[in-house]
């Protein structure tokens, strides 16, 4: 996958999720997979609180591995 179709699909799956990523800083500072596998996890409309709060979960639960 070229980078502009990661970047659109990461972008359709923010969309999808309900999350503006102009307005999510927390996502720079982990892993494009973590953010997939995140959003992948939540449902449609599921909104930017649910995001952040699976994000710091997946990526907590990953740092004790």
């Amino acid at each position: 996958m070229s980078q502009a179709e990661r970047f659109e699909h990461l972008l359709h799956e923010f969309e999808r999720v309900g999350v503006d990523p102009n307005t999510i800083s927390a996502g720079l500072a982990v892993r494009e997979e973590d953010v997939l596998r995140t959003l992948a996890a939540l449902p449609d409309g599921a909104g930017p609180s649910a995001f952040l709060s699976k994000l710091r979960l997946m990526v907590t639960e990953e740092a004790k591995q």
